[in-house]
């Protein structure tokens, strides 16, 4: 019994190693963008996302604050009951959404673009 747990543990490891490696492979210039963008804010940076990419924002939104990068996370939707008030114009907006295509992330589109807030996508579709 004890076997098996290693053995599917070393298994799923390997399967997060070789997602990672595939991963790496796909860093370009929009990456570089990305993190040029994040790096040269004089505001914060506003994790967004809903559902499993919320939780993935929640974390990632710690951890940048926690390691010297001013975040946090505005669920997308509360965003239209007060939390948009939290967002300065000064501030880099970081969406994230496995399809690209999250109603309630791509509604903040027109506010951001109205506060001229930069963008960051964090997508796996990349249309």
């Amino acid at each position: 019994m004890k076997e098996s747990i290693i053995k599917k543990a070393q298994a799923v490891i390997a399967t997060e190693i070789e997602s990672i490696e595939a991963m790496s492979s796909k860093l370009n210039q929009q990456f570089v963008k990305a993190v040029d963008i994040i790096l040269s804010t004089k505001g914060r940076v506003v994790v967004v996302g809903m559902g499993k990419s919320g939780i993935i924002g929640q974390k990632l939104a710690a951890t940048m604050a926690s390691t010297g990068t001013p975040s946090f996370f505005v669920h997308p939707g509360e965003a239209f009951h007060g939390d948009l008030g939290m967002i300065k114009p000064i501030d880099v907006a970081l969406l994230i959404s496995n399809s690209g295509e999250t109603e309630e992330v791509i509604r903040l589109l027109p506010f951001l673009e109205y506060q001229g807030n930069k963008v960051v996508a964090m997508t796996g579709n990349v249309n």
